[in-house]
């Protein structure tokens, strides 16, 4: 569950990049975010793959699990926001 979360919040964050965040005040960060989403995907994907050489399935549907991709979206949107809001106050000066 978590790889799940983690690569439709790199999604998500991509398109919104993509779709209008390159001319916007944000763009560094929405890149930033996006790409930390994207790099945590593909840890996700590679303990997947450890897990299914160990025997298990690569897919784990948790609730621990589960709240661990929320922790780690909540912490990916609080960076996000704290970016945002430093560029703002720096730009406000």
């Amino acid at each position: 569950m978590c790889l799940i979360l983690t690569i439709l919040s790199a999604v998500i964050f991509s398109v919104i990049y993509l779709l209008g965040g390159k001319n916007s005040g944000n763009a560094a960060a929405l890149k930033t975010t996006a790409l930390m989403f994207w790099a945590a995907a593909l840890m996700w994907s590679v303990d997947g793959i450890a897990s299914v050489l160990g025997g298990e399935p690569f897919f784990d549907i948790s609730a621990e699990d589960a709240l661990l991709g929320a922790i780690i979206v909540a912490s990916g949107c609080a960076f996000f926001g704290l970016v945002s809001l430093l560029k703002m106050k720096k730009a406000g000066k």
